[in-house]
């Protein structure tokens, strides 16, 4: 019988240019082989850089990775785990400012709030529909989407083209 595999998404949404080669063998020891990624320029953050590096292991390398990049100074990152055939799939987020954030996640990447966290969402929040909100953005991670969302765009090169009938 085959071992399982996990595999995911290392997102390094930003980090200083001489971080890179330390990101990349922090990655390779949580990977346990040597990597090298395809770093660009990251747009919103001047003299900082950006990659993307598809990685497979075992189940449960994410976290492995996520905790080897989490709290270091001026790195912004996000790690997938793919859900498998009888494990859950997770998403780490850091930022210098938020620290670490931990979601399981579903077969297709949705975020899944477990049960006795909603129960104490609305037991915090009693009557209080807007501490409820507040709540479950806390669940969901809401904060650290917010900061990374612009960092994660930055490489976007589409551009909107409207095309407007005339007469």
């Amino acid at each position: 019988m085959a071992a399982a595999t996990a595999r995911g998404v290392l997102f390094v949404h930003s980090a200083p240019r001489a971080l890179a080669p330390h990101i990349e063998w922090a990655a390779g020891r949580a990977l346990d082989r040597a990597v090298n990624f395809d770093w660009s320029d990251q747009p919103v953050l001047k003299g900082s850089l950006r990659a993307e590096f598809f990685w497979e292991g075992a189940p449960g390398t994410g976290a492995v990775l996520a905790s080897a990049l989490r709290g270091w100074e001026h790195l912004r990152f996000e790690v997938t785990e793919d859900a498998g055939f009888g494990a859950d799939g997770g998403r780490w987020l850091h930022t210098p400012d938020l620290g670490i954030f931990f979601a399981q996640t579903d077969t297709v990447g949705n975020v899944v709030i477990p049960e006795d966290r909603v129960r104490y969402a609305m037991e915090v929040a009693g009557s209080n529909a807007l501490e409820l909100h507040r709540e479950l953005r806390l669940a969901l991670g809401q904060a650290w989407d917010d900061e990374l969302e612009a960092f994660r765009h930055a490489s976007d090169t589409s551009q909107v083209v409207w095309l407007h009938k005339v007469g």
